[in-house]
């Protein structure tokens, strides 16, 4: 009963100050909730000290944020609720920690619940990522599989270079490279070169 009735403190994380100004008021009469704050996401220096929030409420907005290790830091000791527009921010939400990831759209009930969830050491993934959290494990677990030559033609994909500069730089046959290549492809399950370096570098493998 006693965790039932804790009422959570509430820090409002978005770059978009119209996101943050709407959250604050769609939260501002829920029973068990009370905002506390709101920041941007450069803006969270000295945030623990000041408003000492149970839970985070992340606005991931419509694009990756290369700001998600900075938040991370800056919010750290509190779980993360993380409001992705979609699939294409599960992966980075999670990265970073986020005990809770939803769509940005969700209902008050939803963001309410997650909110509960995190506070209570709980996780939560809507329901239409799960599919993509499994893919994702699959291709890292893949990932782990790549062999070291088959490294180096990725940090070679990264840098822009064509079949034939690979194999003039690894010192092997085009048709060497090309196998690796399409290994590589498999491996992390994805169709182009583009995707290929893309994919790696959200897991890790390669540095932009």
């Amino acid at each position: 009963m006693e965790s039932a009735a804790r009422n959570l403190r509430v820090l409002i994380v978005a770059n978009d100050s119209l996101a943050r100004l709407g959250l604050a008021a769609l939260l501002t009469d829920e029973p068990g909730l009370t905002v506390v704050g709101q920041a941007g996401e450069t803006d969270l220096s000295g945030s623990q000290e000041m408003y000492h929030p149970d839970v985070v409420l992340w606005d991931m907005g419509w694009n990756t944020s290369p700001l998600g290790e900075h938040v991370a830091e800056q919010t750290e000791g509190a779980p993360v609720v993380a409001l992705v527009a979609n699939e294409d921010g599960v992966a980075d939400a999670q990265m970073i920690g986020a005990r809770a990831v939803i769509f940005r759209n969700a209902d008050i009930e939803t963001i309410r619940a997650a909110a509960v969830a995190v506070d209570r050491g709980l996780m939560v993934l809507d329901p239409a990522f799960a599919k993509v959290t499994a893919a994702g494990v699959r291709s890292s677990r893949a990932a782990e599989d790549l062999t070291s030559r088959e490294r180096e033609v990725l940090i070679l994909l990264a840098d822009g270079l064509s079949n034939k500069l690979i194999a003039r730089r690894l010192d092997i046959s085009e048709h060497t490279v090309k196998f690796h290549v399409n290994a590589i492809l498999g491996k992390l399950g994805v169709q182009s070169r583009t995707e290929a370096v893309s994919h790696a570098a959200r897991l890790g493998l390669i540095t932009l």
